[in-house]
């Protein structure tokens, strides 16, 4: 999620909605500039009893933050609390309940993203050893009640734990209990945005089956593959989901515009404090109406933080981010982008991703989002067969994307044996949860604890 210092600079207030369009254009870039931005969270725990740590306590929050600044990273506050660093290799952040993030760089290749993880872990796992504490990689604590764990001091926070209670059953667990991969890539165009967007979209939910790390609920087998996937079913309605109005002619910024400003408010930013505006509309600040600051109009800086209180399973900034992976290990992190750097940023994968889904029904893609969660490989898609028969196909597509980009490391290789870790998944039949799952069945004799040993960075 965002994060914001008390000195973030103030923008111009915003005169009319166009404004508001104008901003996805000026995400616009030519192909010799499109990054890829990956992002990455991971579950922070004490190594001597598995506790969740807290901000202040000995060895907490506060001090691995503090630990990783003998690398160059440069805290950043907020009420006179470090929250986040900011370096070379992007932003160290909090999530809600401590999940610890890297928001990457953006970088020109995979080569690039993956020697940027593994700075990142190398690091963070230096700091663990002094101060005794272990990182989990999955998408959902296995084994915490929401009461077990601690609050970072963020005051985002605050106003979202108020809100998601109003809105959903499953928001508090969105927020406290899961961790995600996502990669954050560029368009050129708003035809190029919304031709990715919709390959984005339809093709999450197989992003979601490979990526599925998160059976366990409160110690024991939940019943599903992905529970991360499924709380997003039940955080907020007002701001989840597969975007329908995507896949309508005529789709572009106006109409993300749109929703955006359909999306109830969280919260503005003012003078290094967050104000309560949880479920106002944007629409009203437009016009100085908004109740909590009567009088004033939103600058584009309020827009932006606007835009990052929206949880779709695809979102738009001045980039376009693919949410709809769980948190696992090293080489998933680098696989994520992969597959959808093959897929996105080569036009003719792109053009062959589009036609294996562009006939699919909006109900169907529906459909698929929903069966994914519990079946993950196995759901059913439009036309008949499984996700599985589609997802070799798939991937064959990204591999030929990121070969025709021909980006080497110093060894020669290209980028395509990042996709690696995802053809052992087709090629078992297996994604992360079901063998996890066969573990706890049988080697571990369910006992989850083991999952601290086997599944730690």
């Amino acid at each position: 999620m965002t994060t914001k210092s008390a000195s973030a600079s103030k923008s111009d207030p915003i005169e009319s909605r166009d404004q508001l369009i104008q901003s996805f254009a000026r995400g616009e870039k030519p192909r010799d500039r499109w990054r890829i931005g990956t992002e990455h969270e991971k579950f922070v725990y004490a190594l001597g009893d598995h506790h969740a740590p807290s901000y202040d306590e000995p060895s907490g929050i506060r001090a691995l933050l503090g630990e990783l600044t003998q690398y160059g990273w440069q805290p950043v506050e907020e009420g006179g609390k470090v929250i986040a660093l900011a370096g070379s290799d992007g932003t160290v952040s909090l999530e809600p309940a401590g999940q610890f993030e890297l928001s990457g760089a953006p970088l020109d290749n995979l080569h690039q993203t993956c020697a940027e993880t593994g700075r990142h872990l190398a690091q963070v796992k230096a700091a663990g050893e002094t101060l005794g504490i272990g990182f989990l990689g999955l998408g959902m604590w296995p084994d915490k009640t929401r009461a077990e764990l601690p609050i970072m001091p963020k005051g985002r926070y605050d106003i979202m734990r108020r809100h998601m209670p109003r809105v959903g059953s499953l928001g508090l667990d969105m927020m406290l209990r899961t961790c995600t991969i996502q990669v954050n890539l560029d368009y050129a165009s708003e035809a190029d945005m919304a031709k990715k967007f919709r390959v984005g979209l339809a093709l999450q939910p197989l992003a979601t089956a490979l990526f599925a790390n998160s059976p366990f609920t409160e110690g024991k087998p939940n019943g599903l593959l992905s529970y991360r996937s499924h709380i997003w079913s039940d955080t907020d309605p007002a701001r989840t989901g597969m975007l329908p109005f995507v896949f309508e002619d005529g789709f572009g910024y106006e109409r993300y515009a749109d929703y955006m400003l359909d999306v109830p408010m969280y919260f503005v930013y003012r003078d290094g404090r967050y104000i309560d505006a949880a479920g106002l509309s944007f629409r009203d600040f437009l016009k100085g109406e908004l109740s909590v600051l009567p009088g004033e109009k939103p600058t584009l800086d309020d827009w932006n933080d606007h835009l990052s209180t929206a949880f779709p399973e695809v979102r738009l900034k001045t980039f376009l981010e693919m949410r709809g992976a769980d948190g696992g290990p090293w080489n998933r992190i680098c696989a994520l982008p992969a597959l959808w750097v093959g897929l996105l940023y080569d036009d003719a994968a792109l053009d062959a991703a589009w036609d294996m889904v562009k006939h699919w029904t909006l109900d169907e893609r529906q459909a698929l989002r929903d069966a994914v969660p519990a079946q993950a490989l196995d759901a059913p898609i439009p036309g008949g067969g499984r996700l599985r028969d589609i997802a070799a196909p798939v991937l064959d597509i990204a591999h030929a994307g990121l070969a025709a980009r021909a980006r080497f490391n110093g060894a020669g290789d290209n980028e395509t044996g990042f996709l690696d870790p995802l053809r052992e998944i087709v090629r078992t039949g297996k994604v992360p949860a079901q063998t996890l799952l066969d573990r706890y069945n049988g080697a571990w004799n369910g006992d989850l604890s083991r999952v601290y040993e086997e599944e730690s960075f």
